[in-house]
Order: structure tokens, then sequence, then C-alpha cells
């Protein structure tokens, strides 16, 4: 997911993404404790997705203060 395709979403539309990112990295946790992973780079993965959703929600926040 690219920073771009974040940019055009809606905060509320943001904010859904960011929970869902957020229980699949508990989900890939639970995995990588109790078992082997798949694809153990489909955690750094959604922690970096979970980062950039993030940074997104915090620049429309910004924008909306300042005018």
């Amino acid at each position: 997911m690219e920073a771009k395709e974040l940019r055009v979403m809606s905060a509320a539309d943001l904010t859904d993404k960011l929970t869902g990112l957020r229980e699949e990295l508990g989900h890939l946790a639970l995995k990588r404790a109790t078992s082997r992973l798949d694809n153990p780079m489909k955690l750094k993965e959604t922690k970096r997705d979970i980062a950039r959703v993030a940074t997104v929600l915090r620049e429309k926040a910004r924008q909306s203060q300042e005018g």
C-alpha cells in the first residue's frame, strides 16, 4: 500500500483501515508465538502499513486545524 492511495481516502476510511491493520497485526503476532508464519515479512509489512495510515491521518488532522 502506498501513501498516494491512502491520501485519497477519507478520515473515516483511514480509521477503519487502521483498526483492521491492528487486528491483523495481533493475529500475526499470535500465530508467530504459537506456530510458524507462512510469510514472516508480513509482520513487518503490516507494521509499516500501520505507520503509513497513522501518518496520513495526522496529516489530514493537521490540515483541518490549519484551515
